[in-house]
């Protein structure tokens, strides 16, 4: 199998997609943060110094994944029709589970983009929550499904 970004002498390079027929594409992605006990209990009763994590962990996700093509190297910038960021109160870690959707009809897919949402509001959390437990972790960042384009859908196979 040969590198889509890389030409034959081995040089990066962005996709030409000019010649793809456009369609509708969509990715889903998730992540957590898993924080100590007494940090997430601060999230939850909404008392932390910056303000309301979950709220401002997904708008945080939203705008970074209208970003992606700034910060991605070869990612092709695209005029997103929607993303949608959810982080939500996860007590069995402790922590914050965030997912990400992100749709586009394009020539492209959009699972940088996903992805850059979910790490943006779990790096967003971090930032909220770091001057109550600087050990957090943040975990588990991935593609879990994309729908559309030339390859077809896909979906991830281990829970």
């Amino acid at each position: 199998m040969s590198l889509s970004h890389v030409d034959e002498t081995g040089r990066a390079r962005m996709v030409d997609v000019g010649g793809k027929p456009e369609s509708e594409r969509t990715a889903v992605a998730e992540g957590q943060v898993r924080m100590s006990r007494e940090a997430f209990d601060q999230v939850a009763a909404n008392a932390v110094a910056k303000g309301d994590v979950l709220p401002v962990a997904e708008v945080a996700g939203v705008m970074a994944a209208k970003r992606t093509g700034e910060l991605i190297p070869l990612c092709h910038p695209l005029g997103l029709d929607v993303v949608r960021v959810e982080a939500r109160l996860a007590p069995e870690l402790p922590g914050v589970r965030v997912a990400a959707t992100a749709k586009v009809t394009g020539r492209t897919g959009v699972e940088m983009e996903a992805l850059t949402a979910v790490s943006v509001a779990c790096l967003t959390v971090y930032d909220m929550v770091k001057a109550i437990d600087r050990e957090m972790n943040i975990e588990g960042i991935r593609l879990t499904s994309k729908t559309g384009g030339t390859r077809g859908d896909w979906r991830r196979s281990d829970p």
